[in-house]
């Protein structure tokens, strides 16, 4: 049971990764198209990776933690 919940989990988190790239290819080639939803795919991702980067040596720990669980 708890194999098939993880299975689960890895399947979301990979359809979340995919929605995500989209909307940033979306943001990119096409500045007003997430307009409708008022998401700023690409600011968000900047604002993560500059938390990450501001925090030293514990936001390096924090991301690489981040990137295994997400592999």
């Amino acid at each position: 049971m708890l194999s098939s919940l993880t299975n689960m989990l890895k399947s979301g988190i990979d359809v979340a990764l995919v929605v995500v790239g989209l909307g940033v290819v979306l943001q990119i080639l096409f500045p007003d198209a997430l307009a409708f939803i008022n998401a700023n795919v690409a600011g968000n991702l900047i604002d993560l990776i500059n938390q990450f980067s501001g925090a030293g040596l514990i936001g390096v720990i924090a991301a690489l933690i981040v990137m295994n669980t997400l592999k």
